[in-house]
């Protein structure tokens, strides 16, 4: 097999057509040295892309147009059709057509997801308002993702992730009046469970150090402010422990934050969504990646939404987009080889058998 047929597929959805997607999709895959990493598809439209690199002023950029991902060009990004060429782009708007258009693209992507004809997806950000229909009735990418490729462990984990520092969250999309009500010892567990094997087989750290935020301010300081960090988040903590799992705290979120403390763990377990996702996005917004940790398949996504207010000028940065192409690429080549070393070993021959039949 060739340097170029080993590459790996990396699916690409496009996403809102009325944001800022194919102007970081373009942005990124202009850079021909994404060819040499990975094979990059884009499940969206050729005349879309056509219309943003001309709103963009974009030159000596296309799509090769593909029916199939077996005739992708190694050496050029690739884009399969999934919408109505009459399909119309209203830059800032938020309309019925661009939430038509997201879920198609995800809807073919997912397909050659589960036949293998890709390797790992990256997929643009969607309003998660107008795509919303009698097909797709989740909070987002992640939920809808692991309707269709089961968990591993029995949870799915956001995982946002940089240089600086990786955070997942115990709870995702849902009102914050309900997030004491949501967190059970076994959900939180079960959720370091998930953050450690990702840690292990995606991001090769052989034993991982995660810390875990407490649920009230200064951490219910000893049961003044709650309760819910004695009776609920140490005792899923002690379970962890008790499976080898290196969890440590709770601590207070302002506190932990506003340390050095970052620097000595791997990973942090948020308990909501903003007490994680808040902090993650002041500290690396532009560089930040969502990783759906936990899935069996590998997908990743920009930190960032739409940017309706700015879609068409020119002036998205295509950094986070970039950064969740490569680990998009890095993810997929990591999890092959820890499963591949994870298999088990072909048995060796019987030594007196090969001796008796002369082999040596």
């Amino acid at each position: 097999m060739t340097q170029q047929q080993d590459k790996l597929k990396i699916g690409i959805t496009h996403g809102d057509i009325n944001g800022i997607s194919y102007e970081i999709i373009i942005k990124t895959l202009m850079d021909n040295r994404i060819m040499e990493l990975c094979t990059p598809i884009v499940y969206g439209s050729a005349k879309v892309a056509a219309y943003h690199r001309k709103a963009l002023d974009i030159e000596n950029f296309s799509l090769n147009i593909i029916a199939d991902t077996e005739k992708a060009n190694p050496k050029r990004p690739n884009v399969i059709n999934c919408i109505d060429d009459s399909t119309r782009v209203e830059l800032g708007k938020s309309t019925y057509a661009a939430g038509t258009a997201s879920y198609r693209a995800l809807e073919k992507a997912v397909d050659d997801l589960k036949h293998e004809k890709i390797d790992a997806l990256v997929t643009a950000p969607i309003n998660k308002d107008n795509i919303q229909s009698k097909d797709f009735t989740f909070p987002g990418h992640t939920e809808y993702l692991a309707q269709h490729f089961q968990p591993e462990s029995g949870e799915v984990l956001m995982l946002m992730v940089s240089n600086l520092l990786r955070v997942g969250v115990v709870t995702g999309h849902i009102p914050i009046k309900d997030v004491p009500s949501e967190l059970t010892q076994e959900k939180i567990f079960s959720k370091l469970n998930t953050l450690n094997q990702t840690l292990i087989q995606d991001f090769r750290i052989r034993k991982p150090k995660i810390a875990v935020f407490g649920l009230n301010p200064h951490a219910g300081d000893r049961g003044l402010i709650g309760d819910e960090e004695s009776n609920v988040i140490l005792p899923a903590i002690q379970k962890a422990k008790d499976n080898n799992i290196l969890a440590f705290g709770p601590y207070p979120a302002d506190g932990f934050l506003g340390s050095t403390n970052i620097q000595e763990f791997d990973a942090i377990l948020a308990m909501y969504h903003d007490q994680g996702l808040a902090p993650f996005k002041a500290l690396a917004f532009n560089e930040g990646v969502n990783y759906s940790a936990g899935l069996s398949i590998v997908r990743t996504s920009p930190g960032h939404g739409t940017a309706y207010e700015i879609a068409g000028q020119g002036t998205a940065s295509p950094e986070s987009f970039r950064n969740a192409l490569f680990h998009a690429i890095d993810i997929a080549k990591k999890r092959k080889e820890y499963k591949e070393i994870s298999s088990e070993p072909l048995e060796t021959k019987d030594k007196s058998k090969s001796e008796s039949s002369g082999q040596h």
